[in-house]
């Protein structure tokens, strides 16, 4: 497998608190690795450091290999052009939907590919259909967001993203505003993507879909990776007191024997 994303010795600090303390990470194609830890710890800002966001205090983040941004004086520069054609490349869905209202749900996912790809409206078009045959709501795609369940907008968020053809897919908590009953749907979607190869990476509460899904789970705790490994590893058998204090918590996951 080819490394898709490289992070090294990233910082990330907003004036006098520091939210990322030394992040190493690579993420290989085809992978899908999943970010636990509890809120603080510096998961959905290491995510946006990863599609620059928010830009990191230091360290570096590569793509294929391929380091952003340019070192001068000790510090990393970012060009805004070179920045918006990254973001093009990694696809982020948000916990909110993030959804035009007074667009189709088809309208939505060709929207990026007109204004930001420049693809003509008969490609985007059809791009769309793909995507959202994809995410099983082929059917809805001439009705507004208002008509939608959570579920639903969610799954629509994530055809918008894959439609842009993204080299990695990154998920920060795209469950945790949504009802009970709706996460499953959306969960099943993110399952099938990476049965189909997509890289993702994951920021997740849901235990059940970190120990069946990920390739691999890391658990952040005060800005630093405290345990990384496969699932089994992590879940089963966790080597600090912090990530069982952290299961601890969540009583309602059961793992299988």
């Amino acid at each position: 497998m080819s490394e898709i994303v490289q992070i090294s010795d990233l910082h990330k600090s907003f004036g006098d608190l520091n939210v990322l303390k030394g992040i190493d990470l690579t993420v290989q194609s085809g992978e899908t690795v999943v970010l636990l830890g509890s809120s603080g710890s510096g998961k959905s800002t290491l995510l946006r450091c990863v599609n620059f966001m928010e830009e990191p205090t230091q360290g570096s983040v590569s793509l294929h290999g391929e380091l952003i941004g340019t070192e001068a004086g000790g510090k990393m520069q970012y060009r805004e052009s070179e920045l918006c054609a990254l973001r093009t490349r990694i696809g982020m869905v948000f916990q909110h939907f993030n959804l035009f209202p007074h667009m189709t749900v088809e309208q939505n996912v060709m929207e990026g590919q007109v204004t930001v790809l420049k693809r003509s409206k008969s490609e985007a078009q059809s791009k769309a259909m793909t995507q959202l045959e994809r995410v099983g709501l082929a059917d809805k795609a001439s009705e507004y967001p208002a008509r939608l369940s959570g579920g639903q907008k969610q799954r629509v968020a994530i055809a918008r993203a894959l439609a842009m053809d993204p080299d990695v897919m990154l998920f920060d908590e795209v469950t945790s505003a949504l009802d009970p009953e709706l996460v499953g749907e959306v969960l099943k979607t993110m399952r099938q993507l990476a049965d189909e190869g997509m890289t993702m990476l994951v920021v997740t509460h849901e235990l059940g879909f970190a120990y069946h899904v990920a390739n691999r789970v890391l658990f952040l705790h005060d800005g630093k990776i405290l345990e990384e490994g496969k699932p089994q590893q992590v879940l089963k058998n966790p080597q600090t007191q912090r990530m069982r204090e952290f299961l601890d918590g969540h009583s309602l996951f059961k793992l299988p024997d």
